[in-house]
Protein backbone atom coordinates (compact mmCIF):
# COMPACT_ATOMS: atom_id res chain seq x y z
CA UNK A 1 0.00 0.00 0.00
CA UNK A 2 2.78 2.42 0.76
CA UNK A 3 4.32 1.98 -2.69
CA UNK A 4 1.04 3.03 -4.31
CA UNK A 5 1.03 6.21 -2.23
CA UNK A 6 4.68 6.83 -3.07
CA UNK A 7 3.93 6.47 -6.79
CA UNK A 8 0.99 8.82 -6.53
CA UNK A 9 3.07 11.42 -4.77
CA UNK A 10 5.84 11.08 -7.37
CA UNK A 11 3.29 11.53 -10.14
CA UNK A 12 1.83 14.50 -8.32
CA UNK A 13 5.28 16.05 -7.98
CA UNK A 14 6.00 15.47 -11.66
CA UNK A 15 2.69 17.08 -12.62
CA UNK A 16 3.43 20.02 -10.34
CA UNK A 17 6.90 20.45 -11.87
CA UNK A 18 5.44 20.28 -15.37
CA UNK A 19 2.85 22.95 -14.52
CA UNK A 20 5.54 25.15 -12.97
CA UNK A 21 7.70 24.81 -16.08
CA UNK A 22 4.78 25.67 -18.37
CA UNK A 23 3.95 28.76 -16.31
CA UNK A 24 7.57 29.90 -16.50
CA UNK A 25 7.57 29.48 -20.28
CA UNK A 26 4.33 31.47 -20.46
CA UNK A 27 5.83 34.27 -18.33
CA UNK A 28 8.80 34.56 -20.67
CA UNK A 29 6.62 34.57 -23.78
CA UNK A 30 3.97 37.06 -22.63
CA UNK A 31 5.84 39.79 -24.50
CA UNK A 32 4.85 38.14 -27.79
CA UNK A 33 1.22 39.05 -27.14
CA UNK A 34 -0.44 42.42 -27.46
CA UNK A 35 -3.73 44.08 -26.57
CA UNK A 36 -6.49 42.16 -24.85
CA UNK A 37 -4.68 38.84 -25.15
CA UNK A 38 -1.68 40.21 -23.25
CA UNK A 39 -3.89 41.64 -20.52
CA UNK A 40 -5.81 38.37 -20.24
CA UNK A 41 -2.71 36.21 -19.98
CA UNK A 42 -1.02 38.62 -17.58
CA UNK A 43 -4.06 38.43 -15.30
CA UNK A 44 -3.97 34.65 -15.48
CA UNK A 45 -0.22 33.97 -15.31
CA UNK A 46 1.27 36.85 -13.32
CA UNK A 47 -1.63 37.80 -11.04
CA UNK A 48 -2.96 34.28 -10.58
CA UNK A 49 -6.53 35.25 -11.38
CA UNK A 50 -9.14 32.54 -11.69
CA UNK A 51 -11.32 32.19 -14.76
CA UNK A 52 -14.29 33.40 -12.70
CA UNK A 53 -12.50 36.57 -11.56
CA UNK A 54 -11.24 37.38 -15.04
CA UNK A 55 -14.68 36.70 -16.55
CA UNK A 56 -16.33 39.11 -14.10
CA UNK A 57 -13.79 41.82 -14.90
CA UNK A 58 -14.16 41.37 -18.66
CA UNK A 59 -17.91 40.89 -18.60
CA UNK A 60 -17.84 37.54 -20.40
CA UNK A 61 -18.50 33.94 -19.46
CA UNK A 62 -15.99 31.75 -17.64
CA UNK A 63 -16.06 29.32 -20.55
CA UNK A 64 -14.93 31.97 -23.04
CA UNK A 65 -12.08 33.04 -20.74
CA UNK A 66 -11.00 29.42 -20.21
CA UNK A 67 -11.17 28.72 -23.95
CA UNK A 68 -9.09 31.78 -24.86
CA UNK A 69 -6.50 31.09 -22.14
CA UNK A 70 -6.18 27.50 -23.37
CA UNK A 71 -5.80 28.60 -27.01
CA UNK A 72 -3.17 31.19 -26.16
CA UNK A 73 -1.30 28.80 -23.89
CA UNK A 74 -1.06 26.19 -26.63
CA UNK A 75 0.00 28.77 -29.19
CA UNK A 76 2.66 30.22 -26.87
CA UNK A 77 4.09 26.83 -25.96
CA UNK A 78 3.73 24.70 -29.11
CA UNK A 79 2.59 27.07 -31.84
CA UNK A 80 3.77 27.66 -35.37
CA UNK A 81 4.49 31.29 -34.50
CA UNK A 82 7.39 30.16 -32.33
CA UNK A 83 8.90 28.42 -35.36
CA UNK A 84 8.53 31.72 -37.20
CA UNK A 85 10.28 33.57 -34.38
CA UNK A 86 13.12 31.04 -34.40
CA UNK A 87 13.49 31.50 -38.16
CA UNK A 88 12.77 35.22 -38.40
CA UNK A 89 15.90 35.75 -40.48
CA UNK A 90 14.19 33.80 -43.29
CA UNK A 91 10.96 35.85 -43.10
CA UNK A 92 10.25 39.48 -43.96
CA UNK A 93 8.66 41.89 -41.51
CA UNK A 94 5.37 41.62 -43.36
CA UNK A 95 5.48 37.82 -43.16
CA UNK A 96 6.20 37.98 -39.43
CA UNK A 97 3.17 40.27 -38.99
CA UNK A 98 1.00 37.84 -40.97
CA UNK A 99 2.35 34.91 -38.96
CA UNK A 100 1.52 36.72 -35.71
CA UNK A 101 -2.04 37.41 -36.90
CA UNK A 102 -2.64 33.87 -38.13
CA UNK A 103 -0.67 31.60 -35.81
CA UNK A 104 -0.64 33.53 -32.53
CA UNK A 105 -3.75 35.69 -32.52
CA UNK A 106 -5.81 33.21 -34.53
CA UNK A 107 -7.40 35.67 -36.94
CA UNK A 108 -9.18 34.30 -40.00
CA UNK A 109 -7.86 34.90 -43.51
CA UNK A 110 -10.54 37.51 -44.07
CA UNK A 111 -9.77 39.34 -40.82
CA UNK A 112 -6.07 39.40 -41.69
CA UNK A 113 -6.84 40.65 -45.20
CA UNK A 114 -8.91 43.54 -43.84
CA UNK A 115 -6.35 44.38 -41.16
CA UNK A 116 -3.35 44.28 -43.54
CA UNK A 117 -5.23 45.72 -46.56
CA UNK A 118 -4.55 42.68 -48.70
CA UNK A 119 -6.72 40.28 -50.64
CA UNK A 120 -7.66 36.97 -49.06
CA UNK A 121 -5.83 35.27 -51.90
CA UNK A 122 -2.62 37.20 -51.15
CA UNK A 123 -2.87 36.35 -47.45
CA UNK A 124 -3.40 32.67 -48.23
CA UNK A 125 -0.42 32.67 -50.59
CA UNK A 126 1.87 34.40 -48.05
CA UNK A 127 0.86 31.99 -45.28
CA UNK A 128 1.57 29.03 -47.56
CA UNK A 129 5.02 30.50 -48.25
CA UNK A 130 5.62 30.97 -44.53
CA UNK A 131 4.62 27.37 -43.80
CA UNK A 132 6.93 26.17 -46.57
CA UNK A 133 9.88 28.15 -45.18
CA UNK A 134 9.24 26.81 -41.69
CA UNK A 135 9.09 23.21 -42.98
CA UNK A 136 12.39 23.66 -44.79
CA UNK A 137 14.14 24.56 -41.53
CA UNK A 138 13.05 21.44 -39.66
CA UNK A 139 15.74 18.78 -39.44
CA UNK A 140 15.06 15.73 -41.57
CA UNK A 141 14.06 12.61 -39.69
CA UNK A 142 16.40 9.69 -40.07
CA UNK A 143 14.93 6.29 -40.88
CA UNK A 144 17.35 4.29 -38.77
Amino acid sequence: MEQVNVNISEQALEAKDLRRDRMEVLRRRLELLSGRDKVLMTMYVEKGGSFRQIARLRGVSEASVARRVHQLTERLIHGKFLMCVRNRDRLSGRQMALARDAFLTGLSLRQIAVKRRMSVYAVRKELADIRKRIRETRPALSLR
